[in-house]
């Protein structure tokens, strides 16, 4: 494949990230996942022979080091910021670039504040909580379990779901019983739900799931996306079987959509088992070079240019993914449901 120019500088962008820590299994795919393209993207040729490099620091899923992150990154010059996660994340690293004409694209967190006019300079691709809450109110409704308790995690993302979730599904018909953390299972059978929407991590979700099913719950459970699908499936097997979870991408193992084809080959040639949350890495990462690829027909690259190039993408086909910004700031509004079955397998 042909190779970058020599003594043209790349394009530097910053992640703020949790390589290490309780969310490592979730943010750390998606960071490998846009390096995977980044790499394809580079070596051929990258953008007229400027390469992109994408520097990533750990912040292990702390607030405050990703703000330390964040001003480390804007002081080496980058061009834009790229893939954090975590809402609770996000917000604490906005002050260090709210007032520079510099975006963050793509994190993976879904506060619905984070769509709204406060955070002009965030440009998401996915959808936020009260959508994923919409979801699963309806395919709960349709199953006629209208009576709904839901079980939270103490982590700072799901408690942004817990918000959204509270106000979509009454605002949208739900018989909402009760709200309780995690722990308190049997209070929440004692409100005799219908259905049981869970949310939290992998490790905290899988915990409540297990809970209910020994406890002798036998009805729908939801979790969103951030409760982690292939993480969960694994951790709980047979044990969660009928367990419906969020997915804000194509299937990652989908040979209908020529983005996860590429994708599935790029992640096995590097020995990287292919998940959701790499594909969304790898999804983010595509999206934004095209963005790039549009804004360098007007030089200089510039941030503000960036920007628009970004605002202008009104359904643009990638890779078989639509992505549209059209006069708002969230490129995808993809939300499917996958199911976990007997063998602990995820399905469509």
């Amino acid at each position: 494949m042909a190779q970058p120019v020599v003594g043209k500088p790349p394009i530097a962008l910053g992640q703020s990230v949790a390589l290490s820590g309780s969310s490592a299994p979730m943010a750390r795919p998606f960071a490998e996942g846009a390096r995977l393209y980044f790499a394809r993207f580079n070596g051929a040729g990258g953008l007229d022979g400027q390469r992109i490099d994408l520097v990533t620091l750990d912040d292990a899923g702390e607030p405050a080091r990703t703000l330390a992150n964040t001003t480390r990154l804007l002081d080496q010059g980058v061009l834009a910021l790229f893939g954090y996660y975590g809402s609770p994340q996000v917000i604490a690293a906005y002050p260090a670039f709210k007032d520079r004409d510099l975006i963050l694209f793509a994190p993976m967190a879904s506060a619905d504040e984070l769509r709204g006019p406060v955070y002009p300079n965030v440009y998401s691709m996915r959808p936020g909580f009260s959508e994923e809450a919409a979801a699963v109110t309806r395919h709960a409704d349709m199953l006629g379990t209208r009576r709904l308790v839901i079980l939270y995690g103490p982590d700072s993302e799901s408690l942004f779901a817990l918000d959204s979730a509270q106000r979509t599904t009454t605002a949208i018909g739900a018989n909402l019983l009760a709200s309780l953390p995690v722990a308190q299972v049997a209070q929440a059978l004692e409100k005799k739900p219908q259905a049981v929407l869970v949310l939290g991590d992998a490790a905290a979700a899988g915990q409540g799931i297990r809970d209910l099913r020994v406890q002798g719950f036998r009805g729908p459970i939801y979790g969103f996306s951030n409760t982690g699908e292939s993480l969960l499936a694994e951790q709980l097997g047979p044990v969660g079987a009928g367990v419906v979870v969020v997915r804000v991408t194509p299937k990652p193992d989908s040979a209908r959509t020529p983005l996860v084809r590429e994708f599935v080959a790029d992640a096995t040639a590097a020995r990287l088992k292919p998940n959701v949350y790499m594909l969304e890495g790898y999804l983010a990462a595509r999206s934004l070079a095209e963005a790039l690829r549009v804004a360098l027909r007007t030089p200089p690259l510039t941030s503000a240019g960036l920007r628009k190039a970004i605002e202008g993408m009104n359904n643009v086909d990638v890779g078989g993914v639509r992505v549209h910004f059209g006069g708002e700031r969230v490129g995808s509004r993809m939300v499917d449901l996958s199911l976990i079955d007997s063998q602990g397998r995820v399905r469509e």
